[in-house]
């Protein structure tokens, strides 16, 4: 049977995430997982197992299918890419194995986005970009600051919080500004979950989580890992800087 042109279809289907963007999303999926058991944890001293165990098995369930993904592509498994794959598993692990109690499957998970986009980059860098996940991005408004804060936000280190009618963003490591947040947001990179991240305080408001959209999970697909990698040209972002207390810019 002859396939009709690709004109005729009557909507896009969208391509599959690349073995990077598949380990972006993933990340946000933990972060995501975090901040729920965060939430829950702070609003009840006994929390039910149950609310979090379907979704520590999913990630593992999820993890594996990243790190499938990745072999799929038939690299040459040098040490860096063996590491990466390495650590993968584990935290595929761990995830398996926090779902027995709350308050060890926040300590499993902690740092999960983390060490899951560093691994992104190592794995990028490894199979090189027209094979990991170099999609198209729109290069022409990101300066290097930019990139440096999509990459931050990738790990789940950015919340925005408001005082005093005025909005705050809280970082670790990295001090990002809330003109970047904003400036991310009007192009379409990035989003705020309202209200689902912990307190920058106790008995304070939930924080705003600061996450990539799909828009920018492919921005950060295009950059990540590239040779040009140092602690201050964000555009490499490989090794990460090292963690610094948290930041907060106005």
């Amino acid at each position: 049977m002859t396939e009709p042109p690709a004109d005729t279809f009557l909507f896009e289907i969208p391509a599959p995430p690349t073995p990077v963007e598949r380990l972006l999303l993933l990340a946000g999926q933990y972060t995501l997982h975090n901040d729920t058991l965060d939430l829950g944890l702070a609003a009840s001293t006994d929390p039910d197992p149950a609310t979090h165990v379907a979704s520590a098995r999913r990630l593992a369930s999820e993890t594996s299918t990243a790190i499938n993904a990745v072999i799929d592509q038939q690299p040459y498994i040098n040490p860096d890419l063996s590491d990466a794959l390495v650590r993968l598993s584990q935290l595929a692990y761990l995830s398996a194995q926090s779902g027995r109690d709350p308050r060890m499957a926040r300590d499993l998970t902690a740092l999960a986005p983390e060490a899951i986009v560093n691994s992104a980059a190592r794995i990028a860098q490894e199979l090189g970009h027209g094979r990991s996940g170099a999609s198209t991005a729109p290069k022409e408004h990101l300066t290097p600051l930019h990139c440096l804060a999509l990459y931050e936000i990738a790990r789940g280190h950015v919340v925005v919080t408001e005082s005093v009618d005025r909005q705050y963003v809280h970082s670790r490591g990295i001090r990002v500004l809330i003109s970047t947040v904003r400036h991310l947001e009007s192009h379409g990179l990035i989003d705020r979950a309202g209200g689902s991240a912990a307190p920058a305080f106790e008995g304070g408001p939930p924080q705003d989580r600061v996450r990539l959209t799909p828009a920018g999970v492919t921005a950060v697909a295009s950059f990540i890992g590239l040779p040009s990698a140092s602690t201050s040209t964000p555009t490499g972002v490989v090794p990460p800087s090292p963690i610094q207390p948290p930041s907060r810019s106005r």
